[in-house]
């Protein structure tokens, strides 16, 4: 579903709808079922072009934990309220932001894609870690038993490659 400025400026666009699982690329998460978001759009009369999208969104997504691998679920239900300005033609290699721009994101063109509002909604809803447990305990580097589910007979001795230099020649000058 396409936002566009021109229709927001005859009127507000009223959105109800279902991005079937799949339809919206999520990178390396996995929605499960439809995603789900209702809420309107609207231009925003004391901006140039500034949109405003504002609703609520409900999904299920499918991770892998970032420590044990095992599949994790994690429902995102929130209501969601977005800004979006025109990028500017151009764009200094430094520029000064406020704090209230950076809640900003910018669109090309005519308008802005509802999947991808919905898209990036969810990417940054998410944690940056996919964890199942705080408590988890990961895989075992050297044989990949997943730690949560059993005890492996495996040592690990934690070798800092920083010292080898300064150990060799420890070692050099005591054979003298």
């Amino acid at each position: 579903m396409f936002v566009s400025v021109q229709e927001l400026e005859l009127r507000k666009l009223v959105f109800d709808v279902d991005f079937p699982a799949g339809e919206i690329d999520l990178g390396g998460l996995r929605q499960v079922g439809p995603l789900h978001a209702e809420g309107q759009a609207e231009l925003l009369s004391n901006t140039l072009g500034e949109i405003r999208i504002h609703g609520r969104i409900h999904v299920e997504i499918e991770a892998d934990c970032d420590r044990c691998l095992e599949l994790i679920r994690r429902p995102i239900d929130s209501d969601f309220d977005l800004f979006y300005r025109p990028t500017p033609d151009s764009i200094p290699h430094e520029l000064a932001i406020d704090e209230g721009e950076a809640e900003i994101g910018f669109y090309n063109g005519g308008g802005i894609e509802l999947a991808e509002v919905m898209r990036e909604y969810v990417l940054l809803a998410l944690p940056m870690q996919q964890v199942c447990d705080e408590a988890c305990k990961g895989i075992c580097p050297l044989c990949g038993l997943n730690r949560n589910t059993g005890h492996c007979q495996c040592e690990t001795k934690l070798v800092d490659e920083r010292w080898t230099a300064l150990r060799n020649l420890k070692v050099g000058t005591q054979k003298q």
